[in-house]
């Protein structure tokens, strides 16, 4: 009885920190697997997009798959839109990049010195309310100013011109630029300025030169936003914009005709499309998180 009561003493039991590694490694597990879904599901229209621009019009609209074995790739579609329809092309991306590094440049200056006036000084009106106004430019539908735009547009005379393309597009994507470059400024520090104004400093002096340096993080942030938004924009450009100053967004959808949609040129003209902005994005990737997260933690 004795020897088999030591046996019984010595059987381990489960103990509790097994059963929280086992959780912990399941937990890990089910995290990974939502990360790989949510990873494929936001790089399927990529991976489609650069699959099917490599391929004939009879292969994109058949069920294959698998390059070399469903089906041979072909540079057909990329020559046809870089050598044989390159003069389009690369008047419309000229147009792009006109318009849209425009449209960052009014954005961003106006919306520092707004965000700058907004975050270090209170105004009777209240500041809220001036914020309110801004965030009004994106929670109304584009399409509703349309027409009303048009008119101005024309009345101006700036059909179909990189000016009136800038002007609009300036005025969708300012609202960004102001949010951000205000919340940046109104968590920067006062002992900074103070500092700068004890040395002699004007008040445009420490903007300029103290207070504008500091905030290159939000700076950029901001206008990559705001270009992002410019180089995007298809509806305005459908209306104003359609033949000497038309955008390459505006290109992209002349790729459905009366014939339908011409898949691998459409994919072939997304690449290109997307290309600028992801290139511009990874050069400045550590700029927009810095810049973006400003003022998200407090205390």
């Amino acid at each position: 009885m004795a020897a088999t009561k030591q046996v019984h003493l010595d059987t381990p039991a489960p103990s509790r920190s097994t059963a929280k590694d086992w959780q912990a490694r399941v937990g890990r597990a089910l995290l990974w697997l939502g990360v790989i879904i949510a990873v494929v599901w936001t790089l399927f229209p990529f991976i489609w997009a650069v699959r099917t621009s490599f391929m004939t019009q009879v292969e994109a609209l058949s069920p294959v798959f698998i390059p070399w074995v469903q089906f041979t790739p072909t540079l057909a579609n990329w020559d046809a839109e870089l050598n044989l329809g390159g003069r389009e092309t690369f008047l419309a991306l000229r147009n792009s990049v006109i318009i849209a590094v425009g449209a960052t440049v009014v954005a961003c200056t106006i919306g520092t010195l707004t965000g700058y006036a907004l975050g270090r000084f209170q105004y009777k009106i209240g500041n809220s309310n001036i914020i309110s106004w801004v965030m009004s430019q994106r929670f109304m539908p584009p399409i509703a100013t349309l027409i009303p735009i048009f008119i101005v547009i024309q009345t101006l005379k700036l059909l179909d011109t990189h000016v009136g393309m800038i002007i609009v597009n300036t005025t969708f994507v300012i609202p960004f630029a102001i949010l951000i470059m205000r919340d940046f400024f109104a968590d920067f520090p006062d002992e900074i300025e103070e500092a700068a104004v004890v040395d002699g400093a004007s008040p445009w002096q420490v903007f300029w030169r103290v207070a504008l340096p500091l905030a290159t993080p939000a700076l950029t942030a901001a206008a990559i936003i705001c270009f992002a938004f410019a180089w995007n924009e298809f509806l305005f450009a459908s209306v104003l914009a359609t033949r000497e100053a038309k955008p390459y967004t505006y290109l992209v959808a002349s790729t459905s005709t009366a014939r339908g949609v011409h898949f691998p040129y459409l994919a072939t003209r997304m690449m290109i499309a997307i290309t600028l902005p992801v290139i511009l994005s990874l050069f400045v990737q550590r700029y927009i998180v810095r810049g973006l997260t400003f003022g998200a933690v407090k205390g």
